[in-house]
């Protein structure tokens, strides 16, 4: 009779326990709330930022090489220099410089088709014209030329129109050297070449900076002159760059 009763209590015992499992795993999680109705999520970890590398190429004549200034004085580097203070650290920038002193617009072409660069470029500037006029090259010549450069610029640039600047040809009646070659005239030439470029950049949607009359102040404020009395000194690339800077940056933000 006590071993019967004893396997009554052990079998209860054992249901008993199979009866609690069953019902601790049917018993569902409960989400985590915070005081509301939401549920709060795990916050994900912020992703680490991609570098990125702005390429930029600039293309002309002396006033893009800076003839007569240091390599970090002329606009292209001045301009590069004040990007990247407006990004972040690990972004990088760098630049080429396809320009010499004395090319004209055939000068240029040839030179970019001779050196081949790449065509994923981030900006491209283009500043052309000058010796055209000072060579007295046919008016003709620079118009079918600014128009092939034109689009050889853009095509540095992946395609995209947005991302060329042209600028304007200083006037360098306004310096020691062209008041002893008729600076009227000079200056009548290159109102013609600038009147040009600009009114085929407004047709054609392209970005156009004006900065001639930085240059025209030559005379009166001889700091913005090279030591050569006829290039642009670091002082008027740096003004040149503040005309250029703001265009820069809504093409590369």
């Amino acid at each position: 009779m006590k071993i019967i009763f004893r396997l009554l209590i052990l079998t209860l015992s054992i249901g008993i326990s199979i009866l609690s499992c069953n019902i601790k795993a049917e018993i569902p999680e409960v989400p985590n709330y915070n005081g509301g109705n939401e549920v709060v999520e795990e916050e994900e970890e912020d992703e680490t930022p991609i570098p990125r590398d702005f390429r930029l190429i600039s293309l002309g004549d002396s006033y893009t090489i800076g003839q007569s200034v240091c390599e970090n004085c002329r606009f292209p580097a001045q301009l590069k220099d004040s990007l990247v203070t407006y990004f972040p650290t690990y972004d990088s920038f760098s630049l080429e410089v396809i320009a010499q002193t004395g090319w004209t617009t055939t000068n240029l072409k040839s030179a970019i088709a001779t050196a081949e660069p790449a065509v994923d470029f981030d900006l491209v500037t283009l500043l052309i014209g000058v010796n055209n006029q000072y060579q007295n090259k046919p008016f003709e010549l620079y118009e079918t030329e600014f128009i092939e450069l034109v689009n050889t610029a853009i095509s540095l640039v992946g395609g995209d129109a947005s991302k060329l600047i042209v600028v304007s040809i200083p006037d360098y009646a306004y310096t020691l050297f062209g008041q002893n070659y008729n600076p009227t005239n000079i200056s009548e030439q290159l109102v013609l070449y600038n009147t040009y470029a600009e009114n085929y950049c407004a047709d054609n949607n392209l970005n156009y900076v004006y900065i001639t009359d930085i240059t025209q102040q030559g005379l009166s404020n001889p700091e913005l002159v090279a030591s050569d009395n006829l290039h642009p000194s670091t002082l008027a690339y740096t003004k040149f760059v503040e005309r250029i800077l703001p265009r820069a940056l809504e093409i590369l933000e």
